[in-house]
């Protein structure tokens, strides 16, 4: 049964000098990682990479360096599920309506498996499910994704974070904090 770790906005080392302990075990216990992005420097990214053992999915948010090599958005299908992952950039009002818009436009109108948005930016906890109302697209409800700031970032006041177990098109996901 495949682990996935989800995080974002780590923002290292401006707001935070280090992960917490805690996250890297979680990373490092898991098969794969998501990163929403945020960051916030190549030396946060490495370490980030690293911890994965590569084994990483990860987006640029709106703090990090403009050459990070990293995608706006980026898709991972695992055991039958689909990430969508996105930073989620821009005002919190309508926050959740463009992380599903972009999700189900990455994912493609017949997209078979259980489809999850994954981001970040506000730094707030976000698991909810969306019905989409013209399920003849292909996709009649997205389970979005906001791991929070894994470093405990204002406005938020913990460490926050996901781990997602995947078995056969079905998720499960664990709320861990520090």
């Amino acid at each position: 049964m495949p682990r996935v770790a989800i995080v974002s906005d780590t923002h290292v080392p401006t707001r935070e000098r280090e992960l917490p302990a805690w996250v890297v075990a979680e990373i490092e216990g898991a098969n794969h990682t998501i990163h929403a992005g945020d960051f916030e420097s190549f030396g946060g990214y490495e370490r980030i990479v690293n911890l994965a053992d590569g084994n990483l999915t990860a987006v640029r948010g709106n703090v990090d360096p403009a050459t990070l090599d990293v995608p706006l958005t980026a898709t991972l299908e695992v055991d039958g599920v689909t990430f969508v992952v996105t930073h989620g950039d821009g005002s919190s009002g309508g926050w959740c309506e463009r992380v599903v818009e972009t999700a189900r436009e990455e994912a493609g109108a017949n997209a078979a498996t259980t489809l999850v948005a994954v981001a970040g930016h506000t730094h707030q906890v976000v698991d909810t499910t969306v019905e989409i109302d013209d399920a003849g697209a292909g996709v009649d409800r997205v389970r979005v994704l906001n791991p929070g700031s894994a470093t405990g970032a204002a406005p938020t006041t913990r460490e926050t974070m996901f781990v997602a177990t995947v078995r056969d098109g079905t998720l499960a996901v664990e709320h861990r904090t520090g």
